[in-house]
């Protein structure tokens, strides 16, 4: 009787183990249908929970969302395939291309067109770098004649100082590093990112420095294509118990925004 119940006790684990193996590989099947997990990543000068930049050493980006990248194939295990654009609008325009599988950008309505958003995993902002030698002490010296602004294009914050913006020239970057150097020249007397990553190029380029003012605020959200119900549910639980389980804070503390709190 005893050998009897091992026996059947045994042949109950197997087939567990074998259910779980096999609801795995659907599983990633479902997410990661090339059989790598292809994550889009947004490569820019500055570094914040966002945007990712690029490792001189070995050329390869590098940053939170490459750390969530990593732990989200790892979870499926399968491959990891990095997939580079220069803004968060290239990402999502790139949702209907089968181009990438999962990706993380600040929340925004308009983008629901386009991808299907998931939960938030750490708060954004936005703020303005300051000129060497500006004189601009508040948000309400932006917005004057003779202001030079510039901000990236394909970007909530652009739409948001679009938007706000009546009397400064405001000038429209597609690659960021152009931005950045150009802020660092004098060339512009503001530039609007995220918060933290111009906090970022305020550190590599002296005499600048960061308005004490937030332009906007969302949340950086993770996204897949718009459509793909399975692939969602399951980003959305991935990130959720990446939440509980401490990745995202290593993520963050990674990925160099260690000042940065995990979103409840």
């Amino acid at each position: 009787m005893l050998r009897r119940d091992l026996f059947t006790l045994a042949l109950g684990s197997v087939f567990i183990a074998a259910f779980a193996v096999t609801a795995g590989a659907e599983e990633a099947r479902d997410v990661a249908p090339t059989g790598s997990l292809r994550v889009a990543v947004a490569v820019g000068p500055a570094a914040s929970a966002f945007w990712a930049t690029r490792d001189p050493a070995t050329g390869k980006p590098r940053g939170v969302t490459v750390e969530l990248a990593k732990a989200a194939a790892d979870k499926l295990h399968v491959p990891l395939q990095l997939v580079e654009y220069p803004s968060s609008d290239d990402i999502a325009a790139a949702g209907s291309k089968d181009a990438w599988d999962i990706s993380f950008m600040p929340a925004e309505a308009r983008r629901e067109q386009f991808v299907d958003q998931g939960p938030a995993y750490v708060a954004y902002t936005s703020s303005y770098l300051l000129r060497a030698g500006s004189d601009i002490r508040s948000g309400a010296d932006i917005d004057r004649t003779g202001m030079r602004i510039g901000c990236i294009e394909g970007t909530a914050t652009s739409r948001t100082i679009t938007r706000n913006l009546k009397n400064a020239t405001l000038t429209k970057f597609v690659k960021a590093d152009e931005a950045a150097q150009m802020i660092g020249s004098g060339q512009l007397d503001a530039l609007a990112m995220g918060t933290e990553a111009v906090q970022d190029l305020s550190r590599k380029l002296p005499g600048t420095k960061v308005l004490d003012e937030v332009i906007q605020s969302t949340g950086v959200v993770v996204v897949v294509p718009k459509g793909h119900a399975a692939a969602g549910a399951w980003s959305t639980h991935f990130l959720q118990e990446a939440k509980t389980d401490g990745t995202v804070r290593r993520a963050l503390d990674t990925g160099g925004s260690g000042n940065q709190k995990v979103a409840p």
